[in-house]
C-alpha cells in the first residue's frame, strides 16, 4: 500500500497518456476504440478515488508527495503532491472524462482513433497542472492542455471551428507567456522551480529584490489565470471556443479547464504574493462582480443555446474569483466548492446540449419549442441540472454560492449585495431557456418525432446528477477535506493583516 501511495498520482496523471499511445496500435474498428478509450478512463477513476480514500483528512499539507531530480541544470525536480484544494479537481477530470468518451459514442464518425487519443492526453495534462508542485512542470502541463483541446475544437468542431480553435490557442498562450517570465524571475532568484522552497524563501524574506519585483510577477501570474478562468474583459475567447468545439470538449473545457485559471490564482497568486494579493483585491472583485452581472445578463439574450451554457460559466466563475479575493474561510471553501459544482453541472448542461444537436444539428433555440412532449425523459434530466446550475438548495449549486456570499459580505457588504444579484439573473436567464426549449406547442413538426434519451446517454448523465445530489445534501464530504487546506492558504493572510494592524 505504502508503495501504491508513493507513486498513486504518477499512476493517475500518465495512464491517460499511457493509453493514448497503445491506442496508436489498436486497429481502426472504431467500436474497439471507444470501448479501449472507456477502459482506460475508468481505470484512471479507479485509481484516482484512492487518493479521496487515504488521505489525512485533517492534515493541511501536501500528501501523496513523490519529489525526485529531474534536470540538474536547471535544477527541475519531479515534484508532486496534492492537498485538499487540488486533489478534488483531479478527481473532477477523471470523473468528467468516462463522460465525455460515453457521450462521444455516436457522434464522432472520422479520425475516430486520433479522436480519442487527444482525449486521452488532454486528461493527462489537465491532471499534471493540479498535481505538480514544481513550476516547470507545471507549466509544461499548462502549455500541454493547449494542443490537444485546440486540435478537438479545430478539427472536431462545427461551423467556425478553426477561427475559435485558433483565438482560445493565441488568447491563453499569450497570456502564459507573462506567467513564464515571472516564473524565470523566481528561478534566477532562489535557484529552484520547487513550489515549497519559493514559498518558502519569499516568507522568510530570502528573495532580493522581491518586494520591488512582487508588483509586477503577481501581475504575470495573474493575467495567465485570469484569461483562463476567464474573467471580465478576458473572456471573449470562451463563447466561441464553446459554441465550436465538440462536446466532450466543451465539457471539458467547461468542467475542469476553466479550473486551471482559478486554481492558479489560489495557488499561486494567494500562494506566493499574499500582500500583492491583499492590495489588489478590489479591483480583482471589481471585475469579478462585473463578469457575474455581465454573464448573466448577456447569458439573458443569447439565441444560441451552447451560447447560454457558455456565458453563465463566465458568471458562475465569478463567484469564485469574488470567493477567492474575498480572505475568508467561508468564501475560500465556497470557490472550491463552486468550482466542483460547476463542473458537475455545466459538464452536464453541455452534454445536454450536445444530446439535441445530435438529433437537431442546432443548438438555435428558435428551432426547439415543446421537446418537453416527445422527449420526457431528457426534458426531466435537464430541468434537474438547471435547477443545480440555478443553486436550488439541496443540490450542489447552492452550498458554495452561499458560501460565497456569506465571505463576500464579511469582506464588504456591497461585494455580497451586488454578488447576490447573480444568483437572481441566473434563475431568469437559464428557467427562461428551459421554458422556451421545452414548454409550449412542438413549433416545428419534425420536433414531434425526436428520440428520447438511450439507454448509453443516460448512463452519462446519471452520474452527474446523482453527483449533484450528493454534494447538495452531504457537502461535508468535501468540505472536511478542503477545509484544512484552506486554512493553510489563510495563514499568510492573518499575518498580512496583523503587519498593517501594528503599523
Amino acid at each position: 500500500m505504502n508503495i501504491l501511495n508513493t507513486h498513486i498520482l504518477t499512476l493517475v496523471t500518465f495512464i491517460p497518456a499511457a493509453g493514448g499511445l497503445l491506442l496508436l496500435l489498436v486497429p481502426r474498428r472504431d467500436r474497439d476504440i471507444r470501448i479501449f478509450s472507456l477502459i482506460v478512463s475508468l481505470l484512471t477513476f479507479g485509481l484516482s478515488l484512492h487518493l479521496v480514500a487515504r488521505v489525512h483528512r485533517m492534515l493541511p499539507g501536501f500528501q501523496y508527495e513523490i519529489d525526485r531530480a529531474w534536470i540538474s541544470t536547471p535544477n527541475i525536480h519531479y515534484h508532486m503532491g496534492v492537498d485538499g484544494i487540488s486533489m478534488w479537481l483531479v478527481l473532477l477530470t477523471t470523473f468528467l472524462t468516462p463522460l465525455c468518451v460515453l457521450i462521444s459514442w455516436n457522434s464522432i464518425h472520422e479520425r475516430v482513433k486520433e479522436f480519442f487519443i487527444l482525449l486521452l492526453v488532454l486528461e493527462t495534462a489537465l491532471i499534471g497542472v493540479f498535481t505538480s508542485l514544481d513550476l516547470f512542470l507545471f507549466y509544461f502541463f499548462w502549455e500541454s492542455t493547449l494542443i490537444p483541446m485546440a486540435l478537438l475544437i479545430g478539427i472536431y468542431g462545427h461551423g467556425r471551428k478553426v477561427y475559435a480553435a485558433v483565438k482560445f490557442f493565441l488568447y491563453t498562450m499569450v497570456a502564459s507567456v507573462f506567467m513564464l517570465a515571472a516564473v524565470i524571475w523566481l528561478y534566477a532568484h532562489v535557484g529552484s522551480f520547487d513550489f515549497v522552497t519559493i514559498q518558502n524563501a519569499i516568507r522568510t524574506g530570502q528573495v532580493e529584490g522581491f518586494s520591488t519585483a512582487a508588483p509586477w510577477l503577481f501581475i504575470g501570474f495573474f493575467l495567465a489565470f485570469a484569461v483562463k478562468v476567464p474573467l471580465f474583459p478576458f473572456h471573449t475567447w470562451l463563447p466561441d471556443a464553446h459554441v465550436e468545439a465538440p462536446t466532450a470538449g466543451s465539457v471539458l473545457l467547461a468542467g475542469v479547464l476553466l479550473k486551471m485559471g482559478t486554481y492558479g490564482l489560489l495557488r499561486f497568486n494567494l500562494g506566493l504574493f499574499p500582500e500583492q494579493s491583499r492590495h489588489n483585491a478590489p479591483w480583482i472583485c471589481t471585475l469579478a462582480l462585473v463578469g457575474i452581472v455581465y454573464g448573466a445578463l448577456v447569458a439573458m439574450v443569447q439565441p444560441n443555446l451552447k451560447r447560454v451554457i457558455a456565458y453563465s460559466s463566465v458568471s458562475h466563475l465569478g463567484f469564485v474569483v469574488l470567493g477567492i479575493f474575498s480572505f475568508t474561510q467561508a468564501g475560500l471553501n465556497g470557490a472550491m466548492f463552486v468550482m466542483l459544482a460547476h463542473g458537475i453541472s455545466t459538464g452536464a448542461l453541455f452534454m445536454l446540449a450536445g444530446i439535441i444537436f445530435e438529433r437537431k444539428h442546432s443548438y438555435e433555440i428558435a428551432d426547439m419549442g415543446g421537446l418537453a412532449t416527445p422527449m420526457p425523459k431528457y426534458a426531466t434530466f435537464f430541468l434537474f441540472i438547471t435547477l443545480a446550475s440555478v443553486g436550488l438548495p439541496l443540490l450542489n449549486g447552492f452550498v458554495g454560492e452561499f458560501l460565497v456570499l456569506s465571505g463576500a459580505f464579511q469582506a464588504n457588504p456591497w461585494y455580497g449585495t451586488i454578488g447576490a444579484t447573480g444568483v437572481i439573473w441566473s434563475a431568469c436567464y437559464l428557467l427562461w431557456m428551459y421554458q422556451r426549449v421545452f414548454f409550449g406547442k412542438v413549433t416545428h413538426p419534425e420536433n414531434s418525432t425526436l428520440a428520447d434519451l438511450s439507454a448509453r446517454e443516460q448512463l452519462a448523465l446519471w452520474p452527474t446528477a446523482v453527483a449533484a445530489l450528493v454534494m447538495g445534501v452531504a457537502p461535508l464530504l468535501w468540505l472536511n477535506i478542503i477545509d484544512p487546506a484552506v486554512q493553510a492558504a489563510l495563514t499568510p493572510f492573518a499575518q498580512v493583516a496583523s503587519k498593517v494592524v501594528g503599523q
